[in-house]
């Protein structure tokens, strides 16, 4: 619980990454995704884009728009051409002072330029290097792949849209969730290198995490031994557990899962029908009866509004939603008022509200210390920026990593994060 006139957003020195340098060499949705996720926890994170108008993705029409704008707060920009003997030297000495290398460019390219986890690892054996890719090792390893890709070859799509029509789900959650992947790798080794002060090569990989958001789907043809049907026409576990529409035909998702939350929907919308049958006692027997009880509930919810539905079910601990879309999410009540939204800069001067990370520590959210850059933003700094600097760790007595771009204040956060 937060004291009063305490902030709701953790301190810049209070991060848990707060020291971690991170140099990320990517584009699209999974790179940028585990970046911004490291960068909100603290880790400096500097975004390496080529010289003149930067990354690509900052220039995607329709519904890639919304790609740059979302994953590219709380970063740093920086303008290299790193395939070009000009620029390599600087992107070495970048590489050289971080403690994370992060890239999700096509399998082999980083090695093509130089910039290989083995060639990298023998300047630096404490370089954590996470490498995002469409697949890990295996037959499918060279192959390119795409979120649509791996939920076309991985089942997903077949799960989601009805049979014969495959269909690609409504965000891009195999790029998201290998970011994250790719997050709790980076997490990891970072523990790992305390104990060994060692780093590794980390990798995470579209196809393998589209196979594990499908597990369940696995493990129930293996267990049932009948094919797979696609959620729209799957068998019911529940008897409500559907879309249902009110007076004004306005859709509104209502769900009863537990033999309480059967009786109480009843009870509130008036179905003693239902209530008093014998054969409606348990899940199964109602599962039996789902059009029966679909025509009673739908009947009841016609008489009213989405408001007064969603009212009863929420005083009665029924599972509900109206069914909204992403655009209303930005004045939705609960992430208003909880402060999970950031208005968020554009290059363009432009202002987007986006969410936060859905995480808090102590009560306060990990909150938006800048807005996405304009390309090369930070060049003076990281590029163009002032003479070499070291720095001893004084807890090993060893030489911390030479930070050529290091300000004085950078060189005390070093000597802590280098132990």
């Amino acid at each position: 619980m937060l004291e009063q006139g305490e902030s709701s957003t953790v301190g810049a020195e209070e991060l848990p990454l707060a020291g971690i340098r991170v140099i990320e060499f990517s584009h699209m949705v999974m790179g940028p995704s585990c970046g911004m996720i490291l960068a909100d926890l603290g880790a400096e994170v500097i975004k390496v884009e080529p010289r003149g108008a930067g990354d690509k993705t900052r220039y995607l029409p329709g519904s890639g728009s919304g790609l740059f704008p979302a994953f590219n707060r709380n970063k740093q920009s920086v303008q290299l051409d790193i395939a070009e003997a000009a620029d390599r030297d600087v992107a070495l000495s970048l590489i050289d002072s971080a403690d994370v290398l992060l890239e999700n460019f096509r399998v082999g390219k980083m090695e093509s330029m130089g910039y290989g986890y083995e060639e990298l690892a023998q300047r630096d054996p404490r370089l954590i290097y996470c490498s995002l890719k469409g697949f890990l090792s295996g037959p499918y390893g060279q192959r390119t792949a795409l979120d649509e890709v791996v939920q076309m070859l991985g089942g997903l799509a077949y799960m989601t849209g009805p049979p014969g029509q495959p269909l690609r789900a409504g965000a891009s959650v195999n790029d998201i969730m290998g970011g994250m992947f790719g997050v709790i790798g980076v997490l990891s080794a970072l523990r790992v290198r305390e104990r060994t002060g060692e780093g590794q090569v980390i990798n995470s990989a579209l196809f393998e995490n589209n196979a594990f958001l499908v597990g369940t789907h696995m493990a129930q043809a293996q267990i049932s031994g009948e094919p797979l049907r696609p959620m729209p026409t799957r068998r019911a576990t529940w008897a409500v557990y559907d879309i249902f529409r009110d007076k004004h035909d306005d859709q509104i998702f209502v769900a009863a899962v537990s033999d309480g939350q059967w009786h109480d929907l009843c009870d509130e919308f008036d179905l003693s029908q239902l209530a008093g049958d014998p054969e409606l006692e348990t899940n199964q027997g109602r599962v039996d009866q789902r059009d029966r009880i679909h025509r009673e509930l739908q009947a009841a919810l016609s008489r009213l509004d989405l408001a007064e539905i969603e009212e009863k079910c929420t005083r009665r601990g029924l599972p509900v939603a109206p069914v909204n879309t992403p655009a209303d999410l930005t004045t939705d009540a609960h992430l208003v008022a909880s402060g999970a939204l950031a208005s968020t800069g554009l290059p363009s001067g432009d202002q987007v509200d986006v969410p936060l990370l859905p995480l808090t520590f102590g009560g306060r959210r990990l909150g938006l210390r800048s807005d996405v850059p304009t390309p090369g933003e930070h060049n003076n700094r990281y590029r163009d920026g002032p003479a070499d600097t070291s720095a001893t760790d004084s807890g090993s007595g060893q030489t911390a990593k030479t930070d050529p771009f290091a300000t004085d204040t950078d060189v005390e956060e070093s000597k802590t994060q280098s132990q």
